[in-house]
């Protein structure tokens, strides 16, 4: 199938065959470096290599299909000095690329930033890094826009 005439479902996990999940477990395995061939990964989730070759490159979670794209986050911080550095660092150690800042006017002690990123890798994760700047206390709100 051409990739012009590819549908995209976000579908629950519950119901769909088994298959699918260990696809996924099986990637992970891969990319965490917990196994180091693609025969270990699919014994290590009862999977059969044809299975794995058959779905690898059309099953991924969410999170993943954002990666190597443009994702714009929307974020309300606290209007402090340093906050937006302290924010961007983490961006950087996470190895996000930042294409685009924009931060508007702050009001009642809280500053609303729109930011555009390109995650760059397998080893960015979007649920990780939006997760870590939840536990930031001077991240307010964080929401992913479009991705």
């Amino acid at each position: 199938m051409e990739k012009e005439d590819r549908t995209y479902y976000l579908v629950d996990s519950n119901v769909l065959p088994s298959v699918f999940t260990k696809v996924i477990r099986a990637k992970r395995l891969l990319e965490t470096g917990e196994v180091k061939t693609v025969a270990d990964a699919v014994e290590a989730v009862d999977l059969s290599r044809s299975a794995f070759y058959k779905y690898k490159d059309s099953v991924r979670l969410f999170h993943d299909m954002k990666q190597g794209n443009v994702v714009t986050l929307s974020l309300v911080v606290h209007d402090r000095p340093g906050v937006l550095a302290e924010m961007l660092s983490l961006f950087t150690n996470a190895g996000v690329n930042i294409l685009t800042i924009n931060q508007s006017i702050p009001t009642d002690g809280a500053a609303p930033i729109t930011l555009s990123v390109v995650f760059g890798g397998s080893s960015t994760n979007l649920s990780k890094l939006l997760e870590d700047l939840r536990k930031m206390p001077t991240v307010i709100s964080v929401e992913v826009l479009a991705g």
